[in-house]
């Protein structure tokens, strides 16, 4: 039996489309008939080039798992491969979807926990939308601290979504548990914090916002976004006794291995 490429995934339509600033935009697609994923997963979408050949990145769902569409948040990097082809598909075209859904930044790394902290940079926050969407995560949690960390208010995107929980038809009955806590490090704006997410754990700024603690018992950590922030904060999670969580032996804190 042959298993070609083309078996591998699927071609969607794009549906929407959502620029929030020059650089970064909001995206939906078709869902494929029988694509599965639990939230915080990602999915490998591929475009093609003008040369015929395919190019794939990973992308973390926004979209929650009951969604009739999935949808995507992106960044368009200056001469990038794949951003460059993607940002110029219109509605009505075709993006292509690989078949399996990939990931581990989902709640099952936990065995269990009070508060759920969400930290992110820039597009990162994509995955934690998704985690946001799916009832288990407000049942579980008695806090959620969702920290969106970007370098100007205007990439403060989904931020209406964010706070629209309250007004939700299932989820403003637990939408008091959710605390959300915006960062802009080039920008002095009310309401929002200025520095990076290390410099805010280290001085203990990020828990005073907060209103909690961050417990070893009680605290269950989620990091997203570009590899440095999650390299060094996870170095200083570590440095408090906070432990990577693996199947072999769980922890405190979840990241995500795209490739």
């Amino acid at each position: 039996m042959t298993n070609t490429a083309e078996e591998k995934y699927t071609r969607e339509s794009i549906t929407w489309i959502h620029p929030w600033t020059p650089h970064l935009f909001s995206f939906r697609t078709t869902r494929p008939g029988g694509f599965r994923f639990t939230a915080g997963q990602f999915a490998r979408l591929g475009v093609q080039k003008s040369d015929g050949s395919i190019a794939w990145r990973a992308y973390s769902m926004v979209s929650g798992p009951y969604d009739e569409f999935l949808e995507f948040y992106s960044i368009v990097v200056a001469g990038g491969e794949f951003t460059t082809e993607l940002y110029r598909l219109k509605v009505g075209d075709t993006l292509l979807i690989d078949k399996q859904n990939h990931g581990f930044l989902t709640l099952s790394r936990f065995e269990s926990g009070r508060d759920l902290w969400l930290l992110s940079t820039g597009t990162g926050i994509a995955p934690f939308l998704s985690i946001l969407t799916d009832p288990h995560t407000w049942e579980t949690f008695t806090n959620i601290i969702l920290v969106h960390s970007v370098r100007e208010s205007k990439e403060l995107a989904y931020k209406d979504t964010i706070t629209g929980f309250g007004q939700h038809e299932f989820f403003r009955d637990h939408a008091h548990k959710l605390i959300y806590i915006p960062v802009i490090t080039r920008e002095q704006i009310t309401g929002a914090l200025s520095e990076r997410i290390t410099r805010l754990i280290e001085t203990g700024t990020l828990e005073n916002a907060a209103g909690i603690p961050l417990d070893l018992n009680n605290s269950r950590i989620m990091l997203c976004g570009n590899p440095e922030m999650v390299d060094q904060t996870r170095g200083v999670l570590k440095a408090r006794g906070f432990r990577t969580s693996r199947q072999s032996s769980p922890g405190q804190i979840a990241v995500e291995n795209y490739w």
